[in-house]
């Protein structure tokens, strides 16, 4: 349904809103290319310049990449995600890889004493997902695959803020998973979760938190200092 058409400045915000609700609600993932200018100029039906300028706003603030000769494209999925992943870009991997055990062994920890049987079902129906990206050898598959589990144990917490938090750090954390597993999928970079989702079912909240602290520090030899495979 075409917008409104208000004063220029209350028109603009109406155009932000409209596409920051669409990456918000995941209708435009992070990673995928939002529809043309022409496309969203007919979507929306306000002039060229307004949509030009909401693209350009929502680029300046994190959420969407202009990539000249290829399209814009999703890269956050909030402001406070897009000054996350500028701001942790070049960090040492292997600081993203404690600050990530960290987190996730403090949410599976909670995650085991607060689990419901809808989490439980959660977890199970994305573990299965994981398996299945990762026999694809889909490397992109599986690393949101794996990233969307992951939150999933976090939520699983129900601590909204820890959850807010990680998900705010979730494309910094799926950079890191990339570089980890690398290009190809390989046996010695494939980690089994299904303890991990064991623990949170039974209630263990010390080898749940055992479990997640240990996947993002075990990792590729060579790549950064971290504990030996236990």
């Amino acid at each position: 349904m075409p917008l409104s058409h208000p004063r220029r400045s209350a028109l603009s915000e109406q155009v932000i809103a409209a596409l920051r609700q669409q990456i918000t609600s995941g209708e435009w993932p992070v990673g995928s290319r939002i529809p043309t200018e022409p496309e969203l100029v007919e979507q929306l039906g306000v002039a060229r310049n307004t949509v030009r300028e909401a693209v350009r706003a929502l680029a300046h603030n994190g959420l969407l990449d202009i990539r000249q000769g290829s399209g814009t494209y999703v890269v956050a999925t909030s402001e406070l995600a897009g000054v996350m992943h500028r701001r942790f870009a070049g960090a040492d991997p292997g600081h993203i890889a404690e600050l990530r055990s960290a987190l996730e062994s403090a949410a599976a920890r909670l995650a085991a004493e607060r689990r419901t049987e809808k989490d439980l079902k959660q977890l199970d129906a994305l573990l299965l997902r994981r398996e299945e990206a990762w026999e694809s050898g889909d490397t992109e598959a599986f690393v949101t695959a794996d990233a969307t589990f992951h939150l999933a144990v976090v939520a699983a917490s129900h601590n909204d803020v820890l959850t807010a938090m990680y998900a705010d750090l979730g494309e910094v954390l799926r950079d890191w998973l990339r570089g980890d597993v690398g290009e190809t999928l390989t046996p010695e970079t494939y980690m089994d979760h299904t303890r991990l989702v064991d623990a949170v079912r039974a209630g263990d909240a010390v080898t749940a938190g055992a479990q997640a602290a240990e996947y993002p520090l075990v990792c590729r030899p060579g790549r950064f200092s971290s504990p030996a495979r236990g």
